[in-house]
This record gives C-alpha cells, structure tokens and sequence, in this order.
C-alpha cells in the first residue's frame, strides 16, 4: 500500500481539494495522509471564501506523518502563497530527493477564484517547481508558468518540454481548455513524449479531475509504477469518474469518485 501525502487545500463541496485526494487515493490503493493548507468555503457554483492555514501549522503537518508513518510519494495541490511555498519547500528538502513528488500547481479555482497570489508563481518556480517528478499544469498553469501563449496541442507541447528543461521534471500538460473534440494530454519526460487522445466528454460535472488526476498519479508512483503507466492509469481514472458523476449541485459538480456502478477494471491502463 503506497503511503501517499497531499499537501493541499479543503474543499468544504467535496468536489477538489483534499477531499478529492483521499478518494483518488483510496481508490487507486494507497493510504492517503494530508497536510491542510487553507480551508476553502465553496460549493458546485464557486469559492466564496479562504481561510489559510498557518505555514508553521503546514509544515508540522507534514513532518509529523513523515517522521512516524512514513511516505512513499508526495503530492501538491493548493498551496496558496509564497510564505506556505517556502514552508513546504523546506520540509521537502529533508527528503533530499528520495521520495517521488507530484505537483499539480494550482492557480485558479474551477468557478475562477484565484487559489495562488500573483506575487507566490515566481516562489512557486524557485523554491518548489525544481523538486518535482512530475508538474501537472492545464493550460492556463502551463501559460502562466512559461509566459507563452497555448493555442494547440503543439504548442502545449512545446510548452512543456520548455518547462521540462527549465526545472529538470517531467510535466504533463493537460489539454482539457483547449478547443475541439478530442482532448490531448501529453507526457514530457527526459527520455520521450507520450500523447493520450480521447473524445472529449460533455458535462459540467469535472470539478476536481485536476486534483482526482494528480493525487492517482502520485499513488501509481508510490506503488512502483512507471511514470507513463501510472499517468494513463489515473487518467482512465478520471475518465471512468467523470461518466459516473452522481450530478450534484447547480454548478461544476463533482465526480463520482467511488465509480458507481462502473466496473474497477476500467481503470486499469
């Protein structure tokens, strides 16, 4: 069972946020431990309000789960901004490289709420970014964390392999905001590129697959899978969740993480 941290914000919808975490977690296997970062007041229709938890608070977090459970992989989601980056930089450090880590560098909340302050992306990019084994941007992430503009699957390509070389990760750029049919998620890594293309599903129930993708991601790695197996693992994940959306709320609702009456088996690459 892969011992699997997510340093992240709550989500009071149980939509995204840690919430979303523990559920991909859990389904994929692992056992989910988690370090608050802000505690979120939305629901399906938007963010209405954030409490941030202290960074001294984030960081005890984190190291009392380290030093008496253990970690296999540690995930990043909402961490807010520059004072909370550092917090989390620092205890990542103790870690010295042995321990996968999986950033989804969130900005902006599904309803448009800002989750990250302008003034905390360059901290994001020196501080934590280079730590990483995978970052997990959309396309508005990715545009923000290489100043490009992304019209195309060729130029989010681009983009991430841009990104990939400035910090030494791989990066998976997620093409769900680009126009069309079919949606392109691509896989940058030192040795290759790997391309996913699937149709497009129609529905206003995806609030919290970048969390859901991420956090499955990070519990493929910390059960020894390879990379490109545990990205298109978490993706038929995400894929078979959004099918078996229960419906909820008037707005981005949330998925149905536990499957319903979707066979598990989907989620197998």
């Amino acid at each position: 069972m892969a011992r699997v941290l997510v340093v992240a914000g709550s989500d009071s919808g149980g939509g995204a946020g840690i919430q979303a975490d523990i559920k991909a977690v859990t389904m994929m296997g692992g056992h989910a431990m988690t370090a608050i970062t802000a505690i979120t007041i939305q629901n399906t229709l938007g963010v209405s309000g954030v409490v941030p938890v202290p960074p001294d608070a984030i960081a005890a977090q984190m190291r009392a789960v380290i030093d008496d459970i253990g970690v296999d992989v540690i995930k990043t989601g909402m961490l807010g901004d520059a004072p909370t980056i550092e917090a989390v930089a620092d205890v990542l450090a103790r870690l010295d490289g042995h321990v996968p880590i999986v950033i989804d560098p969130v900005m902006v909340a599904k309803g448009g709420a800002s989750l990250l302050a302008a003034d905390a992306v360059n901290t994001l990019k020196r501080r934590l970014l280079p730590r990483a084994t995978l970052v997990t941007p959309n396309i508005p992430e990715l545009e923000a964390l290489t100043g490009r503009t992304i019209v195309s699957a060729e130029d989010a390509l681009d983009a991430a392999r841009a990104l990939g070389d400035e910090l030494g990760a791989a990066v998976l750029a997620k093409g769900g905001h680009l126009e069309g049919d079919e949606v392109v998620d691509q896989l940058v890594t030192r040795e290759d590129v790997h391309s996913w293309t699937d149709n497009r599903i129609e529905t206003r129930h995806t609030h919290g697959t970048g969390c859901t993708l991420a956090s499955a991601i990070a519990a493929g790695l910390g059960q020894g899978m390879a990379l490109p197996d545990a990205v298109a693992r978490a993706r038929a994940y995400v894929r078979a969740a959004m099918l078996a959306a229960p419906g909820l709320g008037q707005g981005h609702g949330p998925l149905g993480h536990a499957l319903g009456v979707v066979p598990f088996d989907r989620v197998k690459p």
